[in-house]
Formats: C-alpha cells, structure tokens, sequence
C-alpha cells in the first residue's frame, strides 16, 4: 500500500481528492492539511510515500513547501493553476493535474505513482530470473508456480485462481494481495478481476485480450493503460 497525503486549503477539494483515493485500492490516505505547515509538523515523524499537492495557499505554496524538503517523497500536484507546471516539474514531481480533475486522470496519475513505487521499492532486491517459482497451498497440497508460467490470475470473493501454461491453482488469497506480490513491470490489471501477465497478451480486439485460449475482459477503467503498456509499447507504425 501506498501512504498518502493530501495538502490543499479548499475543503472541498481535499474531499473530492478523498473519495478518488478510497476507490484506489492501492492507496491508503494516512492524512489531510489545509496548509504544508500543517503537514510538515506531522511529516517529520512519519513520511508519507506520496503526496497530493496543491500550489496556491496561504502561508508557504506548493512549489516553496517541495523546495524545503531534502528527500521529498513522491509528489503529484494538482493546481488550478496551469503556470506552475514547469517549475514543478523541474522539481520532479510525477504528475501535474489541472482541477477540476476527473477520476480517470487522477487514476491515471495514480497509476504512474503506484509503477514508480514498485520499482524504486524492488531496486535494492536481486532482480528475480525467469525461472523463479513460488509455493501457494491449494487445499492440501502445497503447489509450486513458475512466475514466467502465469498467464493471469483471477480474483474470485476469498481465493484466486492462477492460471498457467500447465494448468489451473485454486487458492486462499485475494487479487490486491497477489498484484502486490508481482511485478509490475511484468503484470498489469486490467479489470477488477483480472490480472494478466503481459508478454502471455495474444490480441486485444474490442474489450477483450485473447491470453492463450482464454478471453479476458478489459474494462473502461483499465483500457487506456492496456494500451499504453501492452499495445503501444510493442505497436509498428508506418
């Protein structure tokens, strides 16, 4: 999970911030600041991972508050104000959001958050080969499963199913605690369901991918980035 702050002087934009976040499953909002002064009393304990930033408000803004701190987390601005947007990326914050901002930009942004944490987080761990497997207990046995043999996991109530080039594993785990235990550079969700591994990706017709013999469906809130990482990443053009 990824700690989160918000930092904006409109209550109601914190609030509309809010309710994006609790529809994230990997974010967990951890506090709410009218102004960074606020915040930093509370930051100096307890750094968050990711910061929602507004730029204009009393006392210090946005932009003034990232240049105090020494190792800033990971930081997403969202402004009503679009002249800010160099100056903040200069400051390498990861995304720019212009208000009033729909939820599907804000998961979009969210998204980029959550790849960057995954990466940075696995850095400093040995890079797993193709052949490392793992064991999950499937009723009274206890079955191991090659990571590169997942063709996509499918979340039920209380278990998954992981399916493979060999077969189908039946076991007590939810989809959120399998996507955190994989790659994302190596999987990628693309319905509240669905998990898929990206090179077992066959064809996307309509809403649908073709992942060997299965068909797996796409939904809205997912489409943009299916195509963004699994299509145009590998897309000839003329």
């Amino acid at each position: 999970m990824i700690k989160c702050i918000i930092i904006d002087d409109e209550p109601l934009a914190r609030e509309g911030i809010a309710n994006y976040i609790k529809e994230i499953e990997f974010l967990d909002l951890v506090g709410k600041y009218e102004h960074p002064l606020e915040a930093s009393k509370e930051m100096a304990g307890n750094m968050p991972d990711l910061i929602f930033l507004d730029i204009q408000m009393p006392k210090l803004t946005g932009v003034d508050f990232l240049k105090t701190l020494q190792n800033p987390p990971m930081v997403i601005i969202i402004s009503a104000y679009q002249s800010y947007a160099l100056e903040s990326f200069q400051l390498d914050v990861l995304d720019y959001l212009l208000k009033p901002v729909t939820f599907q930009r804000f998961f979009k942004a969210a998204n980029k958050a959550n790849d960057y944490y995954r990466v940075t987080s696995q850095s400093s761990q040995p890079e797993n080969s193709e052949d490392d497997c793992f064991f999950v207990k499937c009723e009274y046995k206890y079955e191991k499963i090659k990571l590169s043999e997942i063709l996509f996991v499918e979340g039920m109530q209380n278990y998954v199913n992981i399916v493979t080039r060999s077969g189908k594993h039946t076991t007590l785990f939810t989809l959120k605690s399998i996507e955190e235990k994989l790659a994302s550079s190596k999987f990628i969700r693309v319905h509240k369901s669905y998990l898929v591994a990206i090179t077992a990706v066959d064809s996307l017709e309509g809403n649908e991918l073709e992942v060997g013999k299965h068909r797996i469906p796409v939904s809205r809130l997912y489409r943009e980035e299916v195509l963004e990482r699994v299509i145009n990443k590998k897309l000839w053009k003329k």
